[in-house]
């Protein structure tokens, strides 16, 4: 059964897109621990991040360095934390969350936003891109 992630990408689920290349896709986090919380994904349906080849796992890294950059550049934070959990979406991705404290990263602390909040800030970010 294919997995949410696998959804956005075949466009069956909306997402708010923020990049986009032939093998990765970066979209807005719909519970985002913080506000401009992204998640990068590879396209191709992958359980666990280390089964991954390894020149496609660079890919994902690359392509999700590209991505932080962006949203460090919009969002005002500390810095940009990067995990990769893979507990909740049987589905590889990449974790982007402005930081503020260490709080931020534990996912326990969410933020909510509102559509429009949500469609503004996926635009802000891929003109930082």
């Amino acid at each position: 059964m294919a997995s949410i992630f696998t959804k956005i990408v075949n466009g069956e689920i909306p997402c708010y897109k923020i990049a986009e290349d032939e093998n990765y896709l970066a979209f807005l986090d719909v519970n985002p621990n913080a506000k401009g919380h992204t998640l990068c994904i590879p396209k191709q349906e992958i359980n666990k991040i280390f089964d991954m080849e390894e020149e496609h796992y660079l890919g994902l890294m690359k392509f999700s360095r590209k991505v932080a950059k962006a949203v460090e550049k919009t969002v005002p934070c500390k810095r940009i934390g990067v995990a990769v959990v893979g507990l909740e979406v049987p589905h590889v991705h990449v974790h982007l969350i402005p930081l503020q404290d260490m709080d931020d990263m534990r996912f326990q602390r969410k933020v909510s936003l509102e559509k429009d909040e949500f469609e503004s800030l996926a635009k802000k970010i891929k003109d930082n891109l």
